[in-house]
């Protein structure tokens, strides 16, 4: 099985930039994909990023050209670098794994709250 646990998230002025991370532990080598996903209270969870070996990322279209997914194995990290962020980026921001059939690993992690003000 896989845990993960995010962390970085805090309050920033509209404009900032802010680089989360997920940290993996568990049976790492079983990962292959891993993503980024936002809620909002009222709302569904929502992808923001997806990374899978051999494949250029996805990026939701609110988040493309300003939001990077990259990945260190050796430290079994998931990042996403936010930049130009706006109040409509303010949500939980949680990771996801997947094994190689696509499958995710366990639950939802507790996420780590972004708020960004205007």
């Amino acid at each position: 099985q896989v845990q993960l646990a995010e962390s970085g998230g805090c309050l920033v002025q509209a404009g900032e930039s802010l680089t989360i991370s997920c940290v993996a532990s568990g049976s790492t080598s079983s990962i292959n994909a891993m993503g980024w996903y936002r809620q909002v209270p009222g709302k569904d969870r929502e992808v923001v990023a997806l990374m899978s070996p051999g494949s250029n990322p996805y990026y939701d279209d609110s988040v493309k050209g300003r939001f990077a997914v990259s990945r260190d194995d050796a430290k079994n990290t998931l990042y996403l670098q936010m930049n130009n962020l706006a109040p409509e980026d303010t949500a939980v921001y949680y990771c996801r794994a997947y094994n190689k059939t696509g499958k995710p690993f366990g639950s939802w992690g507790q996420g780590t709250q972004v708020t960004v003000s205007s």
